[in-house]
């Protein structure tokens, strides 16, 4: 690790410590050299999913899309920034504890909408319409009820 100050390529671990519910490290280093101190982070890095739409198209795993999709649906809710970031976080490690290299668009999505149900039945209800693209009334009708029962 370079030092930011002078270069040096050497430097010890001052403190290291668990970031992200253990998914990242934080480390503060000092530079052999100059005694600079400063700090560096390292993270699993996963094999990329490549994420499969309706058109057959493939495009790569996108988190801020699925965050973007989220906001929107709990735009006005009580849904915090953190929950919604829980949420995202959750989805990314199932996909990438899964184990596949390719996902069905699909799947992330009912994936968001069941995460969601727990967190608001209106930004889930919301979600859900634009993601199952409900047609007429009568389809929003049936999920309300399904959430009533």
């Amino acid at each position: 690790m370079h030092c930011i100050k002078c270069g040096f390529e050497e430097s010890k671990v001052v403190d290291s410590r668990s970031i992200e519910e253990g998914n990242s490290i934080r480390r503060r280093r000092e530079c052999l050299n100059c005694k600079n101190r400063f700090t560096t982070y390292e993270k699993i890095e996963y094999t990329p999913i490549s994420v499969i739409k309706k058109t057959g198209e493939r495009q790569l795993f996108n988190r801020d899309k699925v965050q973007k999709g989220l906001l929107r649906a709990c735009e006005k809710r009580p849904v915090s920034v953190e929950q919604i970031e829980k949420i995202v976080d959750e989805i990314e490690m199932e996909l990438n504890n899964s184990m596949e290299k390719e996902i069905e668009a699909s799947k992330i999505g009912e994936m968001v909408i069941s995460k969601l149900k727990e967190v608001d039945e209106i930004a889930y209800v919301r979600f859900a319409s634009v993601y199952r693209q409900f047609k007429d009334i009568n389809e929003f009708k049936k999920e309300l009820n399904k959430l009533l029962k």
